[in-house]
């Protein structure tokens, strides 16, 4: 058995500080690759959040926009389109003022009643700033023209823009 001096005498073997100097990099590079990857994570679970409350404020729009937009009364013609307005944004209330305008004379002629109801939605895309939705849309309609009421089942894409923190109609494409 050997003795504690001579243990003490033995000669050293050098610790290699290239090893421990290698390691410092590699150490470094999976800390910032484990943050970016962590990053990217937090990241698309925040869009995904904020995708998912885009979805839920649009839902929750669409069919009062979309009875709003679609029906009219010939006895209050002008209340029902500035009801119809408010929900329109963009070039597309540029155009529903428009349609609407044109639609009155007829209106009042024919007078026609339409009330629109939603049956059913759907998300068709969604990002956090944009929503397009399909609606099923039934159109009860009256006039002088029509014995009783007709009922039209129509289907509609509307997407929803945010405006000052609402949700408005900037398109709609019937299919």
């Amino acid at each position: 058995m050997r003795t504690l001096v001579e243990f003490a005498r033995r000669p050293r073997v050098p610790v290699r500080r290239s090893t421990r100097i290698g390691l410092v990099p590699a150490l470094v590079v999976a800390i910032v690759l484990t943050a970016a990857v962590a990053s990217l994570g937090w990241w698309g679970d925040h869009r995904a959040k904020q995708r998912d409350t885009a979805v839920r404020q649009a839902l929750a729009t669409a069919p009062a926009a979309a009875k709003a937009i679609f029906s009219y009364d010939y006895r209050t013609f002008d209340d029902s389109v500035a009801n119809g307005r408010t929900f329109a944004t963009g070039p597309f209330g540029a155009e529903y003022a428009q349609t609407t305008s044109a639609l009155k004379q007829t209106a009042a002629k024919q007078q026609a009643v339409v009330a629109a109801e939603v049956s059913a939605t759907g998300v068709v895309t969604a990002t956090a700033e944009r929503v397009e939705l399909l609606v099923y849309l039934n159109q009860y309609r009256r006039n002088v023209n029509t014995a009783g009421e007709k009922v039209d089942q129509n289907r509609v894409v509307l997407t929803l823009v945010p405006v000052d923190g609402e949700w408005k109609v900037a398109k709609a494409t019937a299919i």
